[in-house]
């Protein structure tokens, strides 16, 4: 998987690391049980912060993207990543609410703003028409 950060971006680079993470697996290009870089070698890789790589694990950890052992090291959930619930859905709206509402703003009307989405499902979602 290669990772490709931002610097100039208003998105903190662990955001970026995760979402790229994120999409690697939904991509399926990282695997249940894949070992991923530890911690110190993929910050030494991308030129950031150990700190930073550390965030990121920790809270893909936290979402269950991830596992991290101390012997084995970080690998993707070999169980697969929990599906979503009442909760996820909760969060999927409130974290979709702002960008619906500055798309209204900008004049994107509603068949456009599923156009794009739609397409952007299917872009990392290989396994699954819609």
């Amino acid at each position: 998987m290669f990772i490709n950060l931002d610097f100039e971006s208003k998105e903190p680079i662990y955001t970026q690391l995760m979402h790229q993470i994120i999409e690697g697996i939904a991509r399926q290009e990282l695997k249940p049980g894949e070992a991923l870089p530890s911690v110190r070698s993929l910050a030494a890789d991308i030129g950031i912060n150990l700190h930073t790589v550390n965030k990121a694990y920790q809270q893909l950890k936290q979402e269950g993207f991830i596992l991290i052992h101390r012997q084995k090291g970080v690998v993707v959930n070999p169980d697969g990543i929990p599906q979503a619930d009442e909760a996820y859905m909760e969060l999927l709206k409130s974290k979709l609410r702002p960008l619906v509402a500055e798309s209204i703003c900008r004049g994107v009307n509603a068949d456009e703003f599923i156009e794009v989405t739609t397409n952007l499902y299917r872009d990392l979602n290989k396994k699954e028409e819609i």
